[in-house]
């Protein structure tokens, strides 16, 4: 498996509040709100995505970095590494932080499928 089974067991604890659904993408798992995704695991940590108005105060955690792909910063999206996710006040703050950006979104319409 690519990805800790201890923390995705972690991060759902952390969102048994809230209506998400899980879908592996990119060798990892993604926690889903209303059709977007608040949070996802992979290999070495996790990602969160905060938004571009709060990425400022995420990059503030300790052991919080910008989501990086193809070499690139991905815009409103942090990365979390292993130790800072096994911290419940980090990883508190930046499920926060992730649930207040996504709350905000209005849910996603499933696509029709072609047919």
């Amino acid at each position: 498996m690519a990805y800790d089974l201890g923390l995705a067991q972690l991060l759902r604890d952390d969102l048994a509040q809230d209506p998400v659904t899980e879908k592996k993408m990119f060798g990892g798992l993604a926690f889903l709100l209303n059709g977007h995704m608040v949070c996802g695991i992979h290999k070495g940590g996790a990602m969160f995505r905060v938004g571009k108005d709060r990425q400022a105060e995420a990059l503030a955690i300790p052991g919080v970095t910008p989501m990086m792909f193809t070499g690139k910063p991905m815009a409103g999206l942090v990365d979390c590494s292993d130790e800072a996710c096994a911290d419940d006040a980090r990883r508190g703050r930046l499920m926060a932080l992730a649930l207040a950006t996504v709350g905000a979104l209005p849910p996603k319409v499933a696509k029709r499928g072609k047919g």
